[in-house]
């Protein structure tokens, strides 16, 4: 079974990379266009319906996707979503399953050019990409990046372990951005994801591909950001993410 499992990953690997290209291809366009004559509402629903089909692409190799949540996540104030991170593909089912919250996402600096519609959206979708060498200048871009969160009621994404597991273990989790962003957003709602799975997709590298994985994505307990001090906070919610990591 196994043998068989790893024969048909290359077919499917070079199918899913064939999709994954034209989807990059296509919605760079789509989205400037969106972003120039719809404004920030148009190119919204440009890259919400781009990471559908971003979902779409990895069912080609054969992915499923659990998201559980029993909460009523607000709508009315800003969320921090603090997740693990196993992967790149934990991002578009957040952006799909959360499109609602209007997601932002922390990023490294170097993701903001040179990968078609990722990039773009990365540049001028309200997210902000940080040089990890330069703390100083990565906290002043949070601290804006928390005002404009606040100002316009969009919630951000961070991955506070920094880089992605590549084999699911989770990883120690950085705190002065979190921290950061706690601080500046006091009305907001932390909520922690578990992130599982994910890295089953790279076991084997960039190819073949993982086929047949079961990404799941669990909310735990949703958490006022007032309710701790923000080092009490950072350490309740990477208890609540990492526990419940398999």
């Amino acid at each position: 079974m196994k043998t068989l499992k790893k024969l048909l990953s290359y077919p499917l690997s070079v199918l899913f990379y064939i999709f994954f290209g034209i989807t990059l291809l296509t919605f760079h366009p789509i989205q400037w266009v969106c972003l120039k004559l719809g404004g920030y509402s148009a190119h919204k629903k440009s890259v919400d319906i781009f990471n559908f089909f971003l979902l779409r692409c990895l069912n080609i190799l054969g992915t499923r996707f659990t998201i559980q949540n029993e909460f009523d996540l607000p709508v009315d104030r800003p969320c921090i979503f603090v997740a693990n991170h196993q992967g790149m593909y934990d991002i578009p089912p957040i952006i799909w399953h959360f499109r609602k919250h209007h997601p932002k996402f922390v990023s490294k600096m170097e993701l903001g050019k040179g990968i078609p519609s990722i990039s773009y959206n990365l540049r001028h979708g309200g997210n902000v990409l940080i040089d990890r060498k330069n703390g100083r200048e990565a906290l002043t871009k949070m601290s804006a990046f928390a005002d404009y969160l606040n100002t316009n009621n969009r919630s951000a994404v961070i991955f506070p372990e920094g880089t992605r597991s590549r084999t699911g273990a989770p990883k120690k989790f950085a705190v002065q951005g979190l921290q950061l962003l706690f601080r500046k957003m006091p009305e907001a709602m932390v909520v922690p994801i578990t992130i599982n799975n994910s890295w089953k997709l790279f076991r084997n590298g960039s190819f073949p591909m993982g086929i047949g994985v079961h990404l799941n994505m669990k909310v735990q307990k949703p958490i006022s950001v007032k309710s701790e001090d923000p080092e009490s906070l950072v350490a309740i919610v990477e208890r609540s993410i990492t526990a419940d990591i398999k």
